[in-house]
């Protein structure tokens, strides 16, 4: 009886060891951070666990995207170069949009595959066109991040998936989602797509619960692991007002959304109406107030022919240069500075990229890594 006893015993003890350890990457996704950001200043409206490192799952991508843009701007590559896919990109998890070993695709596609699905494979590959391996990708983005002042970030692959040591903060990811729009803002629309082609097939975008629910929502980025937990930086604009979220560790895509969506709301009802743009890192000197335009801004002429198909597909291109005379660009580019000095970037942190004319509504989609 006693031994039978002790049997019973050992048994429930590894059975809830196990259980245990079932629950734990749930245990590690209760971790909350958040933070609310005025994105035409940087000011900070709200805190929460923002300094803790966690695990910032296909947030990551906002890092591959930024220094895939660079590379593009730079000439290192084209929008329409073709890249050979890797074996180790092509078997990466979901999600994924499907690359082959030895498939050539264009390095657009992949951004908007990486942005809009939040694809690994895509991404993986893009870390390898850009850095020549994942190791020195890696390097690049850690290097990107010291220098954009994300203190507490480290990363060790351009997708996010779990590593040990793979981690940021709600503040650095702020941080990065703001340096996207001021420093790359002709790409920025492409985190406000619900869809878009790549690859030859249409994509749904991870984040557009966000995106069709919350007026004035462009962006930015969502992120899942079972480390994790539901994170995403958004951000969206109202009148004057442009504000910057970052959620980690949700627990669920709803709650996420909901939690965000809060938090929006939050910063518009704390951030000034008026206020000067100070564009990250530019002294505190060098700043224009940013008074209400009667219209929204035209592109500048010629730069939507220089850009081409750059992040617009042809159907969205066709529906722009029809209504080009009053609607706002479908892109997200800066209208010219204006006489006496006036800073572009303060239209656009008002006014924003107009979202597409039919709006997407599909289900959330089911939990898997982004």
């Amino acid at each position: 009886m006693i031994k039978a006893a002790r049997r019973l015993m050992l048994g429930a003890f590894v059975a809830a060891a196990a259980l245990l350890g079932a629950l734990a990457p749930e245990a590690r996704a209760a971790q909350y951070a958040a933070l609310v950001m005025d994105a035409r200043t940087g000011e900070v409206l709200y805190a929460r666990n923002a300094d803790t490192p966690l695990p910032p799952a296909s947030l990551t991508k906002m890092m591959t995207i930024y220094l895939a843009i660079e590379a593009v701007k730079s000439g290192r590559l084209k929008l329409d170069q073709k890249v050979r896919v890797s074996a180790l990109a092509a078997r990466q998890p979901p999600s994924r949009i499907g690359l082959r070993p030895g498939q050539l695709v264009r390095v657009r596609d992949l951004i908007r595959a990486a942005a809009v699905k939040s694809a690994n494979d895509a991404a993986m590959a893009l870390a390898e066109a850009v850095g020549g391996s994942k190791e020195r990708f890696a390097q690049m983005m850690n290097r990107k991040a010291k220098a954009l002042g994300m203190t507490r970030t480290n990363f060790r692959n351009p997708h996010g998936l779990t590593e040990a040591g793979h981690l940021s903060t709600a503040r650095d990811m702020a941080i990065l989602g703001r340096r996207l729009f001021f420093d790359h803002p002709e790409y920025y629309n492409i985190f406000g797509r619900k869809k878009t082609r790549a690859v030859g097939r249409t994509i749904y975008a991870t984040n557009r619960r966000l995106l069709s629910s919350y007026a004035g929502a462009d962006g930015i980025k969502t992120g899942y692991t079972a480390a994790s937990g539901y994170n995403l930086v958004a951000s969206a604009h109202r009148g004057e007002k442009r504000v910057i979220v970052s959620v980690f560790g949700a627990r669920s895509s709803r709650q996420r959304t909901q939690k965000v969506a809060q938090l929006l709301d939050l910063g518009f009802k704390r951030a000034p109406r008026d206020v000067a743009v100070i564009r990250p890192g530019a002294p505190t000197g060098r700043v224009a107030h940013a008074p209400a335009p009667a219209l929204r801004p035209t592109p500048p002429a010629g730069l939507l022919a220089q850009l081409g198909e750059a992040v617009v597909p042809a159907a969205a291109a066709a529906e722009l240069r029809a209504s080009r005379s009053r609607a706002a660009p479908l892109r997200a580019e800066f209208p010219p500075d204006k006489p006496g000095g006036g800073v572009a970037v303060a239209s656009q942190l008002r006014m924003g990229a107009a979202s597409p004319a039919a709006a997407l509504r599909a289900p959330a989609p089911r939990p898997r890594p982004r």
